[in-house]
């Protein structure tokens, strides 16, 4: 079950993510929490983006601190045509039982301009918590 739905709208590109904690590949007592999220990214625009690059941030709530960069998404660079959309699902690892992602895609829109499309910050929670 989903814990919550968080969505960010920015150059009329929509983007929704669904976290989920994984406890059967979780091991609490070696300090490993699973989180699958899955995202699907919408485009309200009247033309057609690509999807190019990614950069996340991600937080714990012990401190730790980093930035993961990559090309597209689970090895794509999809184009999402107008009223079209693009859905992933992925997953990260934490040390703490709480902490939360945010970040954004760089695309190109069919006119070859860049736009940076924020993914809305979004909390990731084990069960442990609730």
């Amino acid at each position: 079950m989903y814990q919550q739905t968080f969505i960010e709208i920015s150059y009329d590109i929509s983007v929704e993510v669904k976290p989920l904690y994984l406890e059967e590949e979780s091991s609490p007592v070696a300090g490993k929490h699973v989180f699958a999220y899955f995202i699907t990214i919408r485009n309200m625009s009247d033309q057609p983006v690509q999807l190019l690059k990614r950069h996340w941030e991600i937080s714990d709530s012990i401190g730790e601190q980093y930035n993961v960069d990559g090309d597209g998404v689970i090895g794509k660079q999809p184009v999402i045509e107008p009223n079209g959309e693009h859905s992933y699902n992925s997953f990260c690892v934490l040390k703490s039982y709480k902490g939360s992602m945010k970040g954004y895609y760089l695309m190109e829109r069919e006119d070859g301009t860049d736009i940076k499309v924020r993914i809305p910050e979004f909390r990731l929670v084990s069960h442990m918590l609730n």
